[in-house]
């Protein structure tokens, strides 16, 4: 059993047809306008103030609400910009995301000595603390501690 190619291009016509009867939206064409690469965006600082400033001054009902329409803005961000105005943090206002700077070796190796140097501290502070305690539990059992024992030159 051949088939021509015109019998198989009408099946599909048929088929296509039969398909699209009940939905008139499949038939439109697709939109040949290209999108833009949706970008995220910043506020600087300036700007969250003013508008903080702005929506603390709203008196009338709806003021807030129009004031986000304008701007086109969420009431999350007001809040979190209020969050941290409110902390005093003017220098968050203003950050940036994202990835942290590359430091150089030498960045590296002082972070790692500065690390260990922390570490070493506390762990001298610990041994303090412990001869402490030893010394106070030998007073109190009435051992002889190293700076009650004589030295080899005063016999």
């Amino acid at each position: 059993m051949v088939v021509s190619s015109m019998e198989v291009a009408a099946g599909k016509a048929a088929r296509a047809e039969q398909a699209s009867a009940g939905f008139p939206a499949a038939r439109a064409a697709p939109d040949p306008e290209v999108r833009a690469v949706a970008k995220r965006r910043q506020f600087s600082a300036a700007y969250k103030l003013s508008v903080l400033a702005q929506a603390d001054q709203g008196s009338g009902a709806g003021a807030i609400g129009e004031l986000l329409r304008r701007e086109g803005l969420y009431s999350s961000h007001l809040s979190t910009w209020r969050r941290e105005r409110d902390a005093g943090a003017l220098e968050a206002l203003s950050r940036r995301g994202g990835r942290k700077a590359r430091s150089t070796p030498e960045q590296k190796r002082v972070a790692a000595l500065e690390a260990k140097n922390a570490r070493l501290q506390r762990e001298l502070e610990q041994a303090r603390l412990i001869i402490e305690v030893q010394k106070k539990l030998c007073m109190l059992l009435g051992l002889p501690t190293a700076e009650d024992k004589p030295t080899g030159s005063e016999s």
